[in-house]
């Protein structure tokens, strides 16, 4: 056995000594563990492992040994656009994307987004990443997509989506359909949805797109839930009509009543659950404990770098304070005292891997189990006093960890992090992309329109009862008053 400085690729890798979470069907917790990788399998796990010759071994000890993330949900094209909308609402996001500038991204800078994005996940112990690409208004936007992700040795599921025209237009085009057929039959890093919302439309035009699904064998992810945009109407359209399947992935779901949370639940799906847009961005107080109540299954996702961290450590710590939040608040409100927390930090952490897994149809991922892939992340900074003493090793992995501290990440086996940096990245010529994609759009834009941007004001004309503007369907029903903040009265 050799220890290496940096892991030689096609040479079985053994990270030794550290806090295993198998995230097993028992939650088993390896002190002391090992995790001996071979190819692009896990081999073994356990205490005291026996390496074959010429194993590399990576020194785990004090530190803690994970599956790889996994989120469900981020629109990363619009990476190159980091931190624009801080001070964002909802309505503002839909105004610069969906009515105002959407249209000004050009093939190179979705291409620019989604490099930027890709080595994000990586960078952050996300080993899986949905790119819910609803910015794709042509097939050479959707190459652009898809040759980014190709690009980075990390695992990526492409949800073909454009936001300017009807789901039942673009999916009946001929070359996006010889698209999505090339791209199904890519390979096993590179995975394919539909992302579409269902407006509620009585008439259900979205019918047409779900048949194409139907016909590719996809998934259909799609905004549930949304306030302002989408609600119960478009659940019970799906349901009615046979289109909600174990693979469908239902993101935010925030303003859903009792009936179409029992639809989910009956019908196998599972919710995307992006905490810290849902607080800030206004689609709906986060509904972790709602889900949890009809027990659907559960996956998270950070939504957009336009405004939030890329990392699922904020995703886990803020989903974690907001059911707390309310919980307390519920409480509170009857005279009442919560004595102990139902929402647990062990629970985020299995939705940020094996609940992850479970969303996008890949039991070969979300745990560390022989002969499962080999996505596994090694968290551990010696050089941080926030590394000790290691006691509760869910928590830590909840509250205390960030990415700085990811010392090493695999993906189908190769290393593509250690010693907490990433390896094989040129980071400068991605830079160069990135800039090159900003400078194009503040030029597009105008120097006064680009700044405005980052506070834009509401439009005079009301255009949001439907934000989606290829259709003149609209429904107050969207922005009805609820009877609680936290969803229905006594729920």
């Amino acid at each position: 056995m050799t220890t290496a400085e940096t892991p030689v690729a096609g040479r079985p890798v053994l990270l030794r000594g550290g806090t295993v979470l198998t995230m097993d069907d028992n939650h088993t917790v390896l002190t002391e563990g090992d995790v001996l990788v071979v190819d692009d399998r896990i081999e073994a796990v356990g205490a005291s492992v026996d390496a074959p010759e010429g194993t590399q071994e990576i020194d785990a000890r004090g530190g803690i040994v994970m599956p790889g993330m996994i989120d469900t949900h981020r629109h990363m094209w619009q990476t190159a656009m980091r931190a624009y909308g801080a001070d964002w609402t909802l309505t503002q996001y839909f105004v610069w994307y969906y009515l105002e500038h959407g249209t000004t991204f050009r093939p190179e800078d979705i291409h620019a987004g989604n490099l930027t994005s890709a080595w994000e996940s990586l960078e952050s112990g996300v080993t899986t990443t949905v790119d819910w690409s609803h910015g794709l208004q042509s097939v050479d936007h959707g190459e652009a997509a898809a040759d980014a992700l190709r690009a980075v040795p990390g695992r990526f599921v492409l949800a073909y989506g454009n936001i300017q025209a009807g789901p039942w237009e673009w999916t009946a085009d001929p070359s996006v359909r010889a698209f999505l057929e090339r791209l199904r039959a890519d390979d096993d890093r590179l995975g394919l949805q539909l992302a579409f919302d269902v407006t509620g439309d009585p008439s259900f035009p979205e019918r047409a797109a779900f048949e194409v699904a139907r016909d590719l064998g996809l998934g259909v992810t799609t905004h549930a839930g949304v306030w302002g945009a989408t609600n119960d109407d478009g659940i019970r359209l799906m349901h009615e009509n046979g289109f909600m399947t174990p693979q469908n992935i239902y993101v935010h779901a925030a303003t859903l009543t009792e009936d179409s949370y029992q639809r989910i639940a009956a019908t196998g799906g599972s919710v995307s659950v992006s905490t810290e847009s849902e607080q800030s961005a206004g689609q709906g107080y986060p509904p972790t404990w709602q889900v949890r109540r009809y027990g659907i299954p559960v996956s998270l996702s950070m939504d957009t770098s336009v405004w939030w961290s890329g990392d699922l450590f904020t995703a886990m710590r803020t989903t974690l304070g907001a059911d707390r939040a309310r919980e307390h608040l519920e409480a509170h409100a009857k005279g009442d005292t919560v004595t102990h927390s139902h929402l647990r930090a062990e629970h985020v952490v299995d939705w940020a891997t094996r609940g992850g897994a479970r969303a996008i149809g890949r039991d070969d991922l979300g745990s560390l189990e022989p002969g499962k892939k080999a996505d596994v992340v090694l968290i551990k900074n010696d050089d941080s006093p926030v590394s000790f003493p290691l006691v509760n090793p869910y928590g830590h992995v909840a509250f205390q960890a960030q990415r700085g501290d990811v010392h090493t990440v695999l993906v189908d086996g190769r290393v593509v992090k250690y010693a907490n940096k990433l390896t094989g990245a040129d980071l400068p010529a991605v830079r160069r992309a990135v800039e090159n994609t900003v400078d194009y759009l503040r030029g597009a834009l105008g120097d006064e329109a680009w700044t405005a941007g980052m506070n834009p004001d509401r439009p005079e004309e009301e255009v949001l009862d439907n934000p989606y503007q290829y259709t003149e369907y609209k429904s107050e029903s969207t922005r009805e008053a609820r009877g609680t903040i936290f969803g229905e009265p006594g729920s």
